[in-house]
């Protein structure tokens, strides 16, 4: 944690990230009006100081929106990536504690499901659903555990040789026992860094797919259907497209600083050269 908290990357990127958490949570405080308001008297009304990032074809506050919308994009990816974490860890353990036949068919599937380019994939299953914001996380979540499944199996097929656990094994400690006392907790940095940037990854898919119109659906505001409302007036209203684009932008990057920052910190070897 000293080593992380120590970490020019990792502490730009938390400060991004906890400036938008703080939005997200107090947007009911913060947001000067209704977000889902109309008022036909303010349509297109570009940024000024009752305005403070303009509003959209139908007069409703875009700065409103933008804290509303940083809600569903910041929820949608911690809950995809936490079920394709929870996903992908357990069929690594399985996968790299057990081999043999159980390892092969489990790659496998992965070999099979990384064949398939996830984007096209998640619109493929998303055509077939009704458009709501948890299809769009499970949908996520179910798309996006190969990785990490990857990143456990090499941990435990590590870890499964080394004298502790053999130690263990030899003193009768059950199966259960090695996977959860000895193997996980020492497999998990990669898993951590693969979240924080896994992260990134589900917004900036949750904003796609609302922006191709499959996502969150209107009036609910996010990111990505801001950017669609944008799309229509891009030539005379650049506010509509600007701001949930930055937002974006400094979301994903937020993230993969601080997943950066969070390696270097947490792998030995990149801590003992820094130290030479």
């Amino acid at each position: 944690m000293n080593r992380a908290l120590s970490n020019p990357l990792a502490q730009w990127g938390c400060a991004i990230i906890a400036s938008i958490l703080l939005l997200a949570m107090f947007a009911p405080l913060i947001a000067p009006f209704d977000p889902d308001a109309i008022n036909v008297k303010a349509i297109l009304l570009s940024p000024s100081g009752t305005h403070w990032m303009g509003t959209d074809g139908l007069g409703r506050d875009v700065f409103s929106r933008m804290l509303y919308g940083s809600r569903i994009s910041l929820l949608v990816g911690f809950v995809a990536v936490g079920i394709a974490t929870a996903i992908g860890v357990i069929l690594g353990a399985v996968a790299g504690f057990y081999r043999g036949w159980v390892d092969i068919v489990i790659m496998r599937l992965v070999d099979v499901m990384l064949s398939i380019p996830t984007f096209f994939l998640i619109l493929a299953v998303i055509a077939f659903l009704t458009p709501s914001i948890w299809n769009i996380m499970i949908v996520i979540g179910l798309t996006s555990w190969m990785g990490v499944t990857r990143l456990i199996r090499a941990e435990f097929l590590s870890l499964r040789e080394r004298e502790f656990v053999l130690a263990a094994e030899v003193l009768g400690a059950q199966d259960a026992r090695l996977i959860f006392r000895h193997l996980l907790p020492n497999s998990l940095t990669p898993v951590i860094v693969s979240f924080v940037l896994g992260v990134a990854s589900a917004v900036l898919v949750e904003s796609g797919l609302s922006f191709l119109g499959l996502g969150v659906q209107p009036p609910q505001a996010s990111w990505g259907n801001i950017l669609t409302d944008g799309k229509e007036y891009i030539q005379f209203a650049w506010w509509l497209s600007f701001f949930p684009g930055m937002a974006i932008l400094l979301t994903v990057l937020g993230y993969n600083l601080l997943g950066e920052g969070l390696r270097d910190a947490l792998d030995p070897r990149t801590t003992k050269q820094a130290k030479g």
